[in-house]
């Protein structure tokens, strides 16, 4: 099974892009972050199209939302809760069969948190910290097996996760309280399917700012998406790949897609 997880940053938008990670890739699962399109607009139509007939999303206008297509059948995950009750359409989940037994998917869209790294004087901030607790808590009385975590989380955790360790701990997505509730998140029964392949003490980024003109050469990267597998399916990893020449793409995201692949 190839997964694809990638913040598309609208999926109508960018809906030729699809295509070219697609044909580039061939994934038999993709899944999106920011898709910014309410579910009565979803591209239904040109996904089955583009080869891939089944779907979950939630979706919304002009922000948010996320999706989960295939090109085998899925299930759709209804036990997810309204994370800190604000219905703006940031997780979707789903079982698709294999060979070997069924995997789940939990796609996500973390907030961004916005840029004072304060709770008191930024709710935007007290949301993400809020929203990362919930999560973590339902995993950890939720345990599962064979499952699989993606998305645009908006944390980069690792020291070199980001371009500058000491310059970004007071940045928004680095510092210490977001990092640490990471942290505790991963360890309620996952593995980092990234860093599986390439180890922490080497630069991982899937993420440039699209005010950095010139971002490859400056390479001032995060990663802030992930991909994390519970222990069961780790055996099962042949592949990941960060597609880093899509932030070259025309009229791209600021995020690059990230491929796994798992023998299952």
């Amino acid at each position: 099974m190839r997964i694809v997880t990638w913040n598309i940053n609208s999926l109508r938008l960018r809906l030729p892009l699809l295509g070219e990670v697609i044909r580039h890739l061939a994934p038999d699962v993709i899944c999106l972050q920011e898709t910014k399109v309410p579910d009565p607009l979803f591209p239904e139509k040109a996904l089955a199209e583009l080869g891939y007939p089944y779907f979950v999303r939630k979706g919304m206008k002009g922000y948010n939302g996320v999706a989960i297509l295939s090109r085998y059948p899925l299930v759709a995950s209804e036990d997810t809760p309204d994370w800190c009750e604000k219905g703006d359409c940031r997780h979707v989940a789903a079982t698709i069969a294999t060979d070997s037994g069924p995997v789940e998917i939990h796609d996500f869209y973390v907030p961004a948190g916005g840029d004072i790294p304060d709770p008191e004087a930024n709710p935007k901030y007290a949301h993400k910290l809020a929203f990362v607790d919930e999560v973590t808590a339902w995993f950890a009385t939720h345990h599962k097996t064979r499952s699989v975590i993606v998305g645009d989380l908006n944390i980069a955790p690792l020291e070199h996760d980001v371009w500058s360790h000491k310059q970004l701990l007071d940045v928004v997505s680095h510092t210490p309280p977001e990092t640490t509730r990471l942290n505790a998140w991963l360890e309620t029964g996952f593995v980092d399917a990234m860093r599986h392949f390439v180890p922490p003490g080497e630069k991982l980024y899937t993420w440039w700012s699209y005010r950095n003109r010139d971002w490859s050469a400056s390479n001032r990267g995060r990663r802030l998406d992930h991909v994390w597998i519970t222990p069961d399916l780790k055996p099962s990893l042949t592949g990941m790949t960060v597609v880093r020449e899509a932030r070259d793409w025309a009229s791209p995201s600021d995020h690059v897609p990230v491929v796994v692949d798992l023998a299952v």
